[in-house]
């Protein structure tokens, strides 16, 4: 007797597909929505790919600025940055997150270190956030001596960024780290979470009523659920869901401050605003939500040369400005 051939049955933006006999089929290459051109010139960025988990093979993409300014001689902030893709898919080195990273680079400007970290399926979560852990580990003991980073680096300022998937990442950093612990000579000033990717049990307004035709639906949300979570968990996972009813709380976590970036006609808008309430109101923290009007989650990776893209980029510079030498 014949067996059926196995076929789709989650599909990722083409980039990760679940097949019916449980296999994977993971593409080389980028999702066709995240691939573009990058304009001529490189913005007077270098960059280099390092292994900073040989144990599972993932890399950091490191950048920094040709030229320092007019002291020539002060070190620039250190900005932390992990990519977005639902934990499904997205690497540092796809055209949409390097242009991303070049542009922080050489704007705030900073020295870029961009993390990839493991993705499902093939990894569940909480395989991601540990991945960040051992990401800010490397940071402390590797990159903080790199002698190609260190007359530009300025380890003692700090800033965690990242969107969607890498936003979700960014703060369980902050929870595990906070302001000190990195150790002395490494401080995290500040922390960025652009469209950062949480789930619930209970449908939001924003996921009701979502366009069929937005860049992030409810239903790709919830394949995305069903890929990451780990057996028997539901949305209100902690690790998806940090300001859910099962969420640790963060009250005696000394944190450094936060901005958050949502967007307007993105899923994740209210479930943004329910996480910088809680952050501020329940927990104490310092935070700061800005919505972008008329924009849909993640739009500076699908263009990173749009006038929302400037204003972003001006945006973080001036958090990462405003804090680097905060107490």
């Amino acid at each position: 007797m014949s067996q059926e051939p196995p076929y789709v049955v989650e599909d990722c933006r083409g980039a990760v597909q679940l097949m019916s006999d449980g296999t994977i089929r993971r593409s080389a290459e980028p999702a066709a929505v995240f691939l573009m051109d990058i304009p001529d010139g490189d913005l007077g960025v270098e960059w280099r790919d390092v292994t900073y988990d040989p144990e599972h093979g993932l890399n950091a993409r490191l950048y920094k600025p040709r030229h320092l300014g007019a002291a020539n001689d002060a070190r620039l902030p250190v900005l932390a940055y992990f990519h977005g893709g639902g934990f499904c898919i997205g690497s540092g080195r796809w055209p949409c997150f390097h242009a991303w990273c070049l542009r922080l680079a050489s704007e705030l400007p900073a020295v870029v270190l961009s993390f990839d970290y493991r993705l499902a399926p093939e990894h569940r979560l909480p395989a991601a956030q540990e991945d960040g852990a051992k990401a800010m580990s490397w940071l402390r003991s590797t990159a903080a001596k790199d002698p190609w980073l260190a007359s530009a680096a300025d380890f003692s300022r700090v800033f965690v960024a990242g969107d969607s998937a890498g936003g979700n990442i960014t703060h369980h950093v902050a929870a595990r780290f906070g302001k000190t612990g990195l150790g002395p000579t490494v401080r995290l000033r500040g922390y960025v979470l652009l469209m950062p990717a949480m789930a619930g049990e209970t449908r939001t307004r924003a996921e009701l009523e979502c366009l069929p035709d937005a860049f992030l639906t409810t239903e790709m949300s919830d394949m995305y659920a069903r890929l990451i979570l780990p057996d028997g968990a539901t949305r209100d996972y902690p690790a998806i869901n940090p300001a859910g009813p099962e969420a640790p709380g963060l009250e005696a976590v000394a944190m450094g401050p936060m901005l958050v970036v949502a967007a307007e006609h993105d899923i994740l808008r209210d479930r943004n605003a329910h996480y910088v309430r809680r952050m501020k109101e329940e927990w104490g923290k310092e935070v700061e939500l800005v919505e972008f009007a008329d924009e849909q989650h993640d739009f500076f990776a699908v263009d990173p040369w749009s006038e929302h893209t400037d204003e972003l980029v001006r945006l973080v510079r001036k958090f990462v400005v405003d804090h680097m030498d905060t107490e």
